[in-house]
């Protein structure tokens, strides 16, 4: 899966119902920095443990019972060495108890659109009725990769000491590709080896979701083995940089007689290798518009194509407000041009006029000659 895009490059068994194992820890990360960015819990908090978190069995990143420890502390025993006493103290210091903390993550579960998953603990040891599915495992990791990026610097990693004891991360894809930084191992006996991996090569993030494998040779053999495809086969491509507007138009009866047009988002594209020249895009905007308009007003769109393929369309907009002219330049412009005259027609309009003008004058002065003679005649 790339990881800007959310588009799926691979799948196999997606939707096979299995146990999660520590893969539950990515919706207890979730939470915890959901938490930190709405400003509830902060890094430097002083996180007590309980005997429940202390007694917690498993993995664990060995804290005292009574103790306080930083909760920046915790998410690194959680995200390195998948502290399952870790996991119980977060919960309940951010939820008050284990249950609501659960509670918690089963609605999150739902907000994000994972349909086979309940969560029955935020460790994942097993537990009755917990059970995800590589789908979900992949909707939960892409959502926690785009909102919380900052998360990577725990993912990756590749030790951490507490306490006097030193462990190494369980994701050994950290010392293997240096493009690696995430994201999270798992295991359970009745369910195998799990491991989502993401890595970052040439701008373009990757997430590989591999689940149910009989070793963790095998899932880091298969983790890798997607990403590499993933990078060997496809590209992201940004068709134009952030920024840049993309049409200008004329404004009738504006302040200004020009309008920039800007896309509402700066797109990028996901495509095979093989087809990066074949990226088109076609605007489709008026010539020209009448003011008033306002900022954020759509006056157009972009259609993107991969050969004649359309892949997105994206309004155009504008990045300012522009008022109505003033009384004088507004009914000269309704003067020249109700219903856009041709310049032709009033070239020939103020031509005829100016024939006239010259005749009449002719004619005047004919008249002021003639009656001057009669005069001195007499």
């Amino acid at each position: 899966m790339e990881v800007s895009t959310g588009t799926i490059l691979f799948e196999h068994n997606a939707d096979e119902v299995i146990e999660p194992a520590s893969f539950t820890k990515i919706m207890t990360l979730y939470l915890v920095f959901q938490a930190l960015k709405q400003g509830v819990i902060h890094m430097d908090d002083e996180v007590w443990v309980s005997e429940t978190a202390w007694r917690t069995g498993g993995s664990k990143m060995f804290v005292g019972v009574g103790n306080k420890v930083p909760l920046e502390e915790l998410l690194k025993g959680v995200a390195v060495v998948s502290g399952n006493d870790a996991c119980v103290a977060l919960a309940e210091h951010l939820a008050g108890s284990v249950d609501a903390f659960v509670d918690a993550m089963n609605q999150k579960a739902k907000e994000l659109g994972m349909t086979q998953t309940h969560f029955m603990n935020p460790h994942g040891l097993p537990d009755q009725g917990q059970v995800t599915s590589a789908r979900d495992m992949a909707i939960l990791d892409l959502s926690y990769l785009q909102h919380f990026p900052e998360s990577l610097r725990f993912h990756s990693m590749k030790e951490f000491t507490y306490n006097g004891i030193n462990q190494y991360n369980r994701n050994r894809l950290l010392l293997k590709d240096s493009s690696v930084d995430g994201l999270k191992t798992g295991y359970v006996g009745a369910a195998g080896y799990h491991l989502s991996a993401t890595a970052e090569r040439n701008g373009m993030r990757l997430l590989a979701v591999v689940m149910g494998t009989a070793s963790p040779s095998v899932r880091e053999r298969e983790a890798l083995k997607l990403l590499n495809y993933g990078f060997r086969y496809y590209t992201l491509v940004q068709p134009f940089p952030q920024g840049q507007p993309l049409k200008q138009v004329n404004v009738w009866k504006g302040k200004k007689n020009v309008l920039d047009l800007y896309p509402a988002e700066n797109p990028s594209f996901l495509i095979r290798l093989a087809q990066k020249n074949l990226l088109r895009w076609e605007v489709q905007a008026p010539e020209e518009i009448t003011a008033p308009v306002t900022a954020q007003q759509q006056i157009g769109k972009v259609v993107f194509y991969v050969s004649d393929d359309p892949q997105k369309t994206i309004p155009l907009i504008s990045h300012e407000d522009l008022p109505l002219a003033n009384w004088f330049k507004r009914t000269w412009q309704t003067l020249i041009s109700v219903h856009k005259i041709d310049w032709r027609w009033l070239t020939g309009i103020l031509g005829g006029f100016a024939f006239l003008v010259i005749v009449f004058l002719f004619v005047s002065s004919r008249r002021s000659s003639s009656r001057r003679s009669r005069s001195f005649g007499r």
